[in-house]
């Protein structure tokens, strides 16, 4: 009998969890060892995360790891992109690690486009215009704070390095920072000088599924672990989900659905195009230096707003509630462009919903329930214009859309984007981060022989649901109501 055991601490902007994976002849079996709120601090409107409680919270997790009778072979750590921690002399963080949602950004972009134009900035890295990018976070720093700096780590690498790894910049990571050159595979000479660094502050490179260390001696001991190898699989949480899609040949696009929704395909090289620039797509890199030729999409955090705002009115309701609210509502009363920069702050999203509507022409939800069917409605259309532009981009059609990650158990959702889409929908797995990081692992350590097997793995550990489209009239309606709202790339 073959058996591996692994462990991946997969942090998202909600929330993290330390997940064991156990190979056993072919089959991967998913255990949560501890899950967490990942809670950011609000000082006046500056909004930073908590490295602290997520440090304690993994270490807790390691813990209980080590007491589950399991001797594990390795351990890695993703997390969401674009945010940085800046270490000192000593390796020690320099606070605080900004939020890519923390209004300084805006200072940031005027001053990088001030250094060099938005032309010369996606020629030398492929990633589409975003105020939260690293390169426009950087742009905000005082030069006091980055002199200071010996080492610059996305949130993924530096907790590798935490773990007990060397300090590197796995490129999955690295490349969400928009100072890396896709092409070149090499950081960007230009964007380093203009976001105010200097080359030896960039941690070294390495390809996903790097052995970059061993679990640290001070961990062993307050933990209990036993030595294992640390990996930095695909560091980015995307490249780890997209890794975990269980595709097979051509055609298919992937949807990673959580707080962001990321939609793309699997490329083998970056298109720097013109059409792609001024259609806003990005190129970042996977495992084995592919190209996730992908759009960000606000996903599920419109929702999760709403659901804040309502608890703060003391209505409390769960996502399966509001799902079967949103499924009697009437159909396309009101329609929104979840891109509009209006929905990426937090806030009153109800309200500026509503506000949308007003502005558009459009009579705003009446309830709960309309505001539900108009986000879920907004977003698969979203997802089909998005489908669109990458297939204009790329040259190519694809025929299924595979959904992974949390919002793949929304199967409402998953419906209507069949529909709108007029494709097949195959949702599943749900922990598809956790899982493409666990698989990147046994690859590094030589239990998987390439990234197909893998895949292989994962569909037939994991249960997967399909859908098909049932396009109408309705939703063609709806579409060409979708198209004449304001752009917002």
């Amino acid at each position: 009998m073959s058996e591996h055991h692994y462990l991946a601490c997969d942090l998202g902007a909600e929330s993290g969890r330390l997940m064991a994976g156990h190979l056993v002849d072919g089959i991967l079996r998913l255990e949560e060892i501890h899950r967490f709120a990942n809670t950011p601090i609000q000082l006046g409107t500056s909004l930073r995360w908590n490295m602290a409680s997520l440090r304690a919270h993994l270490e807790a997790g390691l813990v209980k790891a080590a007491q589950g009778g399991h001797t594990y072979q390795s351990i890695s750590c993703d997390s969401w992109g674009v945010d940085y921690v800046l270490l000192d002399a000593t390796h020690n963080p320099i606070e605080p690690t900004f939020h890519y949602r923390d209004p300084r950004t805006e200072k940031g972009v005027k001053q990088i486009l001030e250094r060099l134009s938005w032309e010369t900035i996606f020629s030398e890295s492929g990633i589409q215009f975003m105020p939260l990018n690293a390169l426009f976070q950087l742009g905000a720093e005082s030069p006091e704070r980055l002199s200071k700096a010996a080492c610059l780590l996305g949130i993924g690498d530096y907790f590798n390095h935490w773990l007990g790894g060397r300090p590197v910049s796995e490129v999955s990571m690295a490349s969400t920072f928009q100072l890396y050159n896709p092409l070149l595979r090499e950081w960007s000479k230009p964007l380093v000088k203009a976001a105010g660094l200097r080359e030896e502050q960039l941690a070294p490179l390495v390809p996903s599924g790097t052995v970059i260390g061993s679990l640290s001696s001070s961990l062993m001991d307050q933990t209990g672990l036993q030595p294992m190898k640390v990996v930095a699989s695909c560091s980015h949480d995307t490249g780890a989900a997209v890794a975990a899609v269980p595709a097979t040949g051509n055609g298919w696009a992937y949807l990673s659905s959580g707080t962001w929704s990321l939609m793309g395909v699997e490329w083998d090289t970056p298109i720097l195009s013109e059409t792609c620039r001024e259609l806003n797509y990005t190129n970042e890199v996977g495992h084995g230096h592919s190209i996730r030729l992908l759009k960000n999409i606000s996903g599920m955090w419109l929702l999760q707003e709403c659901r804040r705002a309502w608890e703060a009115e003391g209505i409390s309701l769960s996502y399966d509630e509001l799902m079967d609210m949103a499924d009697g509502a009437s159909p396309f009363q009101s329609l929104i462009q979840p891109a509009d920069p209006r929905f990426l702050a937090p806030g009153d999203m109800p309200r500026r919903i509503e506000a949308y509507c007003q502005e558009t022409g459009q009579e705003p939800p009446a309830d709960r329930a309309a505001t539900v069917r108009c986000i879920l409605e907004s977003l698969a259309l979203l997802y089909r214009r998005s489908l669109c532009d990458i297939e204009t981009i790329a040259g190519h059609p694809t025929q299924i859309l595979h959904i992974v990650g949390g919002g793949s158990q929304n199967r409402l959702l998953n419906q209507w984007t069949a529909n709108a889409l007029n494709r097949e929908v195959i949702a599943g797995p749900v922990e598809a981060t956790a899982a493409g990081n666990l698989m990147i692992q046994a690859m590094a350590l030589g239990h998987v022989s390439s990234l197909a097997e893998a895949r292989g793995i994962i569909s037939r550990s994991f249960p997967l649901e399909r859908f098909l489209p049932q396009p109408t009239p309705a939703w063609q309606a709806a579409w060409e109501r979708f198209k004449q709202l304001p752009e917002a790339r």
